[in-house]
Formats: structure tokens, sequence, C-alpha cells
């Protein structure tokens, strides 16, 4: 019997094994962490951290202050008292906008940045000088430009100037 078929697949079978070899540890080395996949409940803890979270000075600041030379220092304390009916009823729209928002980041849910707006908007017209306005306005503001052109918010429902 002629041998030498054997040694030639022998030795193709081993410089196929050492470049195996070789490009597992080439690559362990070189290896990339993979970027951190956030599922849709991290987008969820993340929306309530920062959409439910009490304004700061700083922040009001920015959203109310007049583009004039006057400078104005507002604080939480310039947000409207609301009865405990209103409360209730502006917690209500506020958690109604929250679920709405968290419903449209859903795959296959169209109509979830259209609520969200409307429930902002009707929490803007009933109070519009409370802590409820403010994170509403706060909301819209995180629409993406192509949700706020289609429901026509504007600059000034996210950021009125106080006179």
């Amino acid at each position: 019997m002629n041998t030498f078929w054997l040694k030639a697949a022998g030795g193709v079978v081993i410089v196929v094994i050492l470049f195996i070899v070789v490009n597992m540890f080439k690559s362990s080395s070189s290896k990339q962490k993979p970027p951190e996949q956030r599922t849709i409940s991290d987008q969820f803890a993340e929306d309530d951290k920062k959409l439910r979270a009490e304004p700061n000075a700083n922040e009001i600041r920015q959203a109310v202050a007049p583009k004039t030379s006057e400078r104005y220092e507002p604080n939480v304390a310039d947000f409207k008292e609301l009865s405990e009916e209103e409360k209730v009823d502006a917690e209500k729209l506020f958690e109604m906008a929250m679920f709405h928002k968290k419903e449209a980041r859903l795959p296959g849910i169209g109509s979830g940045n259209k609520l969200m707006v409307d429930y902002c908007r009707q929490i803007i017209q009933k109070y519009p000088d409370s802590e409820y306005a403010f994170k509403a306005r706060r909301m819209l503001g995180t629409l993406p430009a192509r949700f706020k052109q289609q429901y026509n918010v504007t600059e000034e429902e996210i950021n009125p100037q106080k006179k």
C-alpha cells in the first residue's frame, strides 16, 4: 500500500489544528469587551430615575430663565402649591404619561408617544406652574426630534420663559 496519501492527509490535519490553535490564542489576547447590552427594564429604570426626580435649582434655572440680562433665581418653592385633589389628579396624569412613555419603548406599539404627549399637555394646561408641569415639560424634552415634529411639540412648551 501507498502510505504517501496518509502522510499528506495527516500533515494537512496538523496544519489546520495549528492554524486553529494560533488563532484562538491570538484572538483571546486582543479580544475586546462586547458593548454592554441594555435591556428594556434598564431603560425603564433610567426613565423612572430621570423623569421622577425632584427638580433641582440648576435644572429649574435653565428651564425657566428669561433670555434677558436680568438674573432670575427660581427655586423649588416657586412652584404653585396644589390642593390634595389637584395633587392626586396631577399624579394620576403623570403616571399615565410615564406608562405611555415606557409603552412607546416597546416594539410594535405606535401610540405610546402620542398618548404621553397628550397627558403631558393636560398636566401643563391644568396645573401650569406646578412641579408636575415642570416634570411633564421635562418628559416632553426627552422625545426624539421626529416625534416632537410629528406631534407639534414646540420649544415654548418645553421651556416657557418667565416674565
